[in-house]
């Protein structure tokens, strides 16, 4: 197994352009990670990626535990910043979809898959850390299974088993003899397609933009030798770009992850679908 990112910087270190040794460019091996204890062919298995995630976990818990330990009428600065950003959540996203009445038990969950996400993300420019967790496809994909189970498990506990395959099939007796494709169509679209893109979007975002900061930056320090230090400069200002760029991107797509958990829950709670 190929060492992470870090190594593979340090790997970097005495090499530049012009030294006779080639650029390493950023890959797979980028986001594979050596044990930090147990072993792969093992069941106790711990690695960088699992820390960060851990750790991540712990961040929002201990966040929103001491803003909400002792609330207050006239909340102080950390309970209003978590009140911001849990009624952003219920507001901007739970209750335009689902709707008030009907959102309003979904919005722990919603709001919990949102700063989660995020946070996973937002250690990609962290020091240290330097790693989105959600570019490693088992999160994003364990994430969308369990909005699936709650949103397969609603869609058939609110409509019973024959409602819950026409709400899933868009059966309408008005479609006459297209009927049949378009419910064979809508079929594999929401139980074996929608599952798929909602993982892979939020992966696929992450894995581009952490590629892209590995390359710049790698690039920043292989162009830092004689005339190379002025394309040396031009990468480091991208690095600069990116990583704004990425600080967006990442707010973005915890924004969307959890948008499309609150429009699979509105369709399964919808009388017509």
């Amino acid at each position: 197994m190929s060492a992470d990112p870090t190594t593979v910087l340090a790997f970097e270190t005495d090499c530049h352009i012009f030294d006779g040794c080639g650029f390493q460019a950023p890959g797979l091996h980028s986001f594979l990670f050596e044990p930090i204890f147990g072993d792969a062919d093992s069941n106790i298995y711990f690695n960088k990626t699992m820390l960060l995630a851990l750790l991540g976990t712990v961040i929002i818990v201990g966040f929103f535990w001491a803003a909400f330990r002792k609330p207050k009428v006239v909340p102080g600065k950390l309970q209003m910043v978590a009140e911001a950003g849990y009624d952003f959540v219920r507001r901007g996203i739970v209750y335009e979809i689902i709707g008030k009445k009907d959102g309003e038990k979904y919005v722990p969950l919603m709001v919990s898959l949102f700063f989660f996400v995020w946070m996973m993300n937002l250690w990609s420019i962290i020091p240290i850390a330097q790693f989105p967790v959600t570019s490693i496809i088992a999160y994003p994909a364990a994430l969308a299974i369990i909005v699936y189970i709650v949103w397969m498990s609603l869609t058939f506990r609110t409509h019973g088993f024959v409602g819950g395959f026409k709400n899933l099939t868009g059966y309408d007796k008005s479609l006459g003899a297209v009927l049949p494709m378009v419910m064979v169509i809508e079929f594999f679209s929401n139980v074996l397609v929608r599952p798929f893109t909602h993982a892979v979007r939020l992966f696929a975002n992450m894995f581009a933009g952490h590629t892209l900061l590995l390359l710049f930056t790698i690039a920043s320090w292989y162009l830092l030798n004689g005339i190379g230090i002025a394309y040396a400069g031009v990468s480091f200002v991208m690095v600069l770009v990116m990583t704004v760029f990425e600080l967006f991107i990442q707010a973005v797509q915890a924004y969307v992850f959890v948008l499309l958990a609150c429009s699979f829950i509105q369709g399964a709670l919808a009388k017509h679908h």
